[in-house]
């Protein structure tokens, strides 16, 4: 197959994510036409986006993991991609310990929210570097991706204990 062949497959495994995702969202329209109108709008229309992305998130999940697969061979982008896995999940133990001092500064409160979306984001990104892990074809490629997805599983613990044991940020 092809290299303008494979990427043609991904595209259109995406297009057609997308064209589910909003088929499912004009059905939802459809249907919610039938029942009284909600009061609140801007709530409604949130809600409608997060359906939409979410939506489209799940079925991409697809394409990607072809894309992963058509990319096996391209060992280069395997070694770029567990380097910059590995940066990126150093920046979640930093993230974990600064959220706290941060988020009690009212000049970096915004900063502070920023890094609890990437602590709480910690698990699907270690659960995406597990499966590239798999994926890897070449060994210091598939363990820096472990190491990385180590990490965010760290981070995650940490993030679950703080949250619903002590109900309040250790640092």
């Amino acid at each position: 197959m092809s290299r303008i062949s494979k990427v043609g497959i991904v595209l259109g495994g995406y297009a057609a994510a997308l064209l589910v995702a909003c088929a499912a969202f004009y059905a939802r329209q459809l249907l919610a036409h039938y029942v009284a109108p909600q009061a609140s709008s801007g709530m409604q229309a949130f809600g409608d986006l997060l359906f939409i992305a979410g939506l489209f998130a799940f079925l991409s999940l697809l394409p990607t993991a072809l894309a992963l697969y058509f990319l096996r061979p391209v060992e280069k982008f395997w070694v770029v991609l567990s380097i910059a896995a590995l940066v990126l999940a150093a920046t979640g133990p930093v993230a974990a310990a600064t959220i706290r001092s941060l988020a009690s500064n009212p000049a970096f409160a915004y900063l502070g929210f920023f890094l609890l979306l990437r602590v709480l984001g910690a698990f699907l990104l270690g659960l995406g570097f597990l499966v590239c892990a798999v994926i890897a074809p070449v060994r210091r490629a598939r363990l820096l991706l472990l190491v990385a997805a180590g990490i965010e599983g760290l981070v995650s613990a940490y993030a679950f204990y703080c949250l619903f044991v002590l109900r309040h940020w250790l640092l």
